[in-house]
């Protein structure tokens, strides 16, 4: 069973900068990519941002550039900068990860952008 467990969410001030790590309890390198998607409130799941293994991204307009992915393939980790954060960026932000080996996601992590 491969399990995603996301950390780092909590509360930050408008500006302010935080770092959510996703922890892969298998090998990254088996997906085809692995992304970050938040959900705010009364909305849908949107995507964030997300890396494909040939190292291309992708990412949402709303992040404007402030939002940045990377991996560590030794660690089997995935991390996403945030930067400049706005009171619209507060949503449970959840970790996944898919490819031919199947599709999985973490349980989320919250991010409330505040003053």
């Amino acid at each position: 069973q491969v399990q995603l467990v996301e950390s780092g969410g909590g509360l930050v001030q408008p500006g302010g900068s935080l770092t959510l790590t996703c922890t892969v309890s298998t090998d990254i390198s088996r997906f085809t990519a692995v992304g970050w998607f938040r959900q705010a409130p009364g909305t849908e799941r949107e995507l964030v941002i997300g890396l494909i293994a040939t190292g291309s991204t992708k990412s949402a307009d709303t992040t404007d550039g402030r939002f940045t992915i990377s991996r560590d393939n030794v660690k089997n980790t995935v991390y996403l900068q945030m930067y400049n954060l706005k009171p619209e960026d507060t949503a449970v932000y959840y970790c996944k990860a898919w490819g031919s080996v199947g599709t999985y996601w973490g349980q989320g992590t919250q991010v409330t952008v505040s003053s």
